[in-house]
């Protein structure tokens, strides 16, 4: 007699009206398995997408926890730049306010420390980046950055060779009266407007007029080379000019007698001539003139090494007398 498992099937024969063992073949049974392998593959993918939707997988945890370090460097790296930028503008600052300013010459120009590098495309290839606004902002900081250290460089290199002629300009600058005058006897007219001798009218004398005999000797006030000297009957008549570098030239008019050449060097306190009563003058004097890059100065404030604080305040009340000049 056949022993019966729970597990065994039995199907109703309609013929011989009698139940019967089923009979599993193989094919059923792996089609059977293949259904449940296929089954249960769906399932694992289904719980795997819906897993990987709402949790991190371990390796998501860690990119997004690079990302967002990254993304933190890059503000970091944002706020350097900007700091660096404040110690440049103030590098910038000194130097345009200070340093060229003592060493009288002009600053960088302001259109080209501010002007741009490269045009509006050039950080595009950026905009793939999920952080690309950011990085576009670095980019431009860190290119403007460079683009000024180069400027900045650039001047302080210009600074540095100013530094190595201060000696040179320090001699070379007009400081002292061109004839002897301790005592400030000599002193006829100053700078500014005042009444022609021969016309009668108000005119524009662009130096300071010196009495004295013919003959005084006249002293170069700085270094320099001689530029022109000139014989003239009319005008400043016989004049020396010398050129003293920096911009700065010296004019000593209506002389009686040269003592120096065109393209001779002199040092401050020289003998270049004698004073005389040549050109459109009214009587024996010195002409004196300080000129800056072209254009005539006030002559007084350049006497700083020849007088005393009293001496030089009085000079300048001296200077300031509205009369007639004597050229």
């Amino acid at each position: 007699m056949a022993i019966l498992r729970k597990k065994d099937r039995f199907v109703f024969n309609t013929q011989t009206l009698s139940y019967e063992k089923a009979v599993v073949g193989w094919g059923t049974r792996i089609f059977r398995f293949l259904a449940f392998m296929a089954a249960a593959l769906v399932f694992s993918l289904a719980i795997s997408t819906i897993y990987y939707k709402f949790f991190d997988s371990p390796k998501d945890k860690v990119l997004k926890a690079e990302l967002a370090e990254m993304k933190n460097q890059y503000y970091l790296v944002n706020q350097e730049v900007d700091r660096l930028g404040s110690v440049l503008d103030g590098l910038h600052y000194r130097d345009g306010n200070i340093y060229r300013v003592l060493f009288e010459s002009d600053p960088i120009d302001k259109d080209i420390w501010q002007a741009g590098s490269g045009g509006i495309n050039k950080y595009r290839y950026l905009d793939k980046y999920d952080n690309g606004d950011l990085m576009k902002v670095i980019a431009e900081k860190v290119d403007k950055l460079k683009r000024q250290l180069v400027i900045q460089s650039k001047s302080y290199d210009e600074i540095a060779d100013l530094i190595k002629n201060k000696e040179k300009m320090l001699v070379s600058i007009p400081s002292v009266q061109p004839i002897p005058n301790k005592k400030l006897e000599r002193m006829a007219s100053g700078y500014g407007w005042r009444i022609d001798p021969v016309y009668k009218i108000q005119k524009f004398h662009e130096g300071m007029d010196f009495t004295c005999s013919i003959g005084t000797e006249v002293h170069v006030t700085g270094d320099g080379t001689v530029e022109e000297v000139n014989y003239s009957f009319h005008g400043y008549g016989s004049e020396i000019v010398v050129n003293h570098g920096f911009g700065y030239r010296t004019r000593y008019a209506h002389l009686s007698k040269f003592k120096v050449r065109p393209g001779q060097k002199v040092s401050r306190g020289d003998v270049i001539g004698n004073t005389g009563n040549t050109g459109k003058s009214t009587g024996p004097h010195l002409h004196y003139e300080v000129l800056k890059n072209g254009n005539a100065v006030n002559p007084v404030y350049f006497y700083y090494n020849d007088l005393k604080d009293a001496d030089f305040e009085k000079m300048i009340e001296i200077s300031n007398n509205p009369g007639q000049t004597l050229d």
